[in-house]
């Protein structure tokens, strides 16, 4: 017990001399260590820092890290609730692996897919950190023969910083029927567009929902206009081979006679699995000729990301990348009454805000900095992240020379 206590002093002065943790007036650290327990709780008692606020816990569950990518956290959910509440943006460090800003939620479902979380579901004796459909335990870089118990420091960020996207999913709904889109296009229904932001020639490169796909009620409109304008080559994020072919009506689907790569990846975006398969698809594009068409299952998140990459690749704006992403969600939501009705601008402001947060964590995992996102130089900046996911140089000029 001395040598745990002596290891937790040792970590939080590193702590507040780094600045990390917050220090009362007295100079003391707002992270306490020591005494029988694994968690400490304390809020500055600085006027000017009486807002912030810092927890120590430690990770604990080697089952959850390695088996699902969840960090399972010693303390109860009603203890970090009476500190912090749904809503709330915290930062998560954990001394010696890595730093991550998250949302305090209930469940999983409170965030779209690829993002981080701090799930805290009351009358738990634990919380975790996860990501929708990722490995946290990953990102963090925990691997196998890590000594555990490991420290972990949660403080607040921005109070009630989440909470705009907490009641916009409280909204959100969408419907599988054409019926409920009486004012959408084909094109719209099916979510299928030209990406023509800057740098990429028109006709070249698209994206959509499923074309094969029925599960949503668009996969006939798709592949008919994917048709139309003349697609030669697939690139299917969400499906394997086997899968996609036993998909009603695919062996007489135009999708079945062209070029498609089946890639079947989630979207976690800062993990190894879909690091290594997006440059995979990358790549394949290189190597066939377009016009391409990128898609998923709705063609939103794994589609909305991989396509903002390519487009901050060829040049486009901040301001282009968060309009193209945010037409998806104009395209599916919101659904009141079974009809379709358009979102408002507070609603569009706060989705454009994902496509930033997915695109800054995942550079910043490879080293690079795009937190100035209106103002970067974004193509080099993508350039620098592909360089760092395995691409070649001459890769990345060819991919380019294939999309102007």
């Amino acid at each position: 017990m001395m040598r745990r206590f002596l290891i937790k002093l040792s970590v939080i002065a590193s702590l507040v001399c780094a600045g990390l943790v917050a220090c009362g007036d007295d100079g003391s650290s707002s992270a306490s260590g020591g005494g029988e327990s694994n968690t400490a709780i304390e809020e500055s008692s600085s006027s000017e820092a009486s807002e912030i606020v810092s927890v120590e816990a430690v990770v604990t569950d080697t089952f959850e890290v390695f088996a699902f990518g969840t960090l399972k956290i010693d303390i109860s959910a009603d203890s970090l609730l009476s500190k912090f509440d749904y809503g709330d943006f915290v930062t998560v460090m954990v001394p010696g692996y890595d730093t991550v800003d998250v949302p305090v939620v209930e469940n999983i479902s409170d965030v779209f897919a690829g993002e981080f979380l701090l799930r805290a579901s009351s009358g738990l004796d634990y919380v975790t950190v996860d990501i929708h459909y990722g490995q946290a335990g990953e990102f963090f870089g925990i691997e196998r023969g890590a000594e555990f118990p490991i420290d972990v420091i949660v403080r607040m960020k921005e109070k009630g910083g989440y909470l705009n996207h907490l009641k916009l999913l409280e909204s959100f709904a969408m419907s599988f029927s054409v019926s409920a889109y009486p004012d959408l296009s084909a094109e719209e229904y099916a979510n299928f567009r030209m990406v023509s932001t800057t740098g990429v020639r028109n006709g070249v490169l698209y994206r959509s929902s499923s074309p094969i796909d029925p599960s949503i009620g668009r996969n006939r409109y798709a592949d008919s206009l994917a048709e139309l304008a003349g697609i030669e080559t697939f690139v299917n994020l969400t499906d394997c081979r086997e899968y996609a072919e036993a998909y009603d009506g695919y062996d007489e689907s135009y999708y079945a006679t062209k070029n498609a790569l089946f890639l079947e990846i989630t979207p976690a975006f800062v993990n190894s699995q879909f690091k290594e398969w997006f440059v995979f698809g990358l790549r394949y594009m290189i190597e066939h000729d377009g016009p391409y068409l990128v898609h998923c299952t709705y063609g939103m998140d794994r589609t909305g990301y991989t396509i903002a990459v390519i487009e901050a690749l060829m040049g486009a704006s901040a301001e282009e990348i968060r309009e193209d992403y945010v037409t998806t969600h104009r395209n599916y939501f919101k659904v009141v009454g079974g009809k379709h009705v358009s979102l408002n601008q507070e609603e569009s402001d706060v989705i454009t805000e994902i496509i930033e947060r997915l695109m800054r964590i995942a550079y910043e995992k490879e080293g690079v900095d795009i937190s100035d996102f209106d103002n970067v130089d974004l193509a080099a900046a993508t350039e620098k992240y592909l360089l760092a996911l395995g691409m070649s140089k001459d890769e990345i000029e060819v991919l380019k020379w294939r999309l102007r």
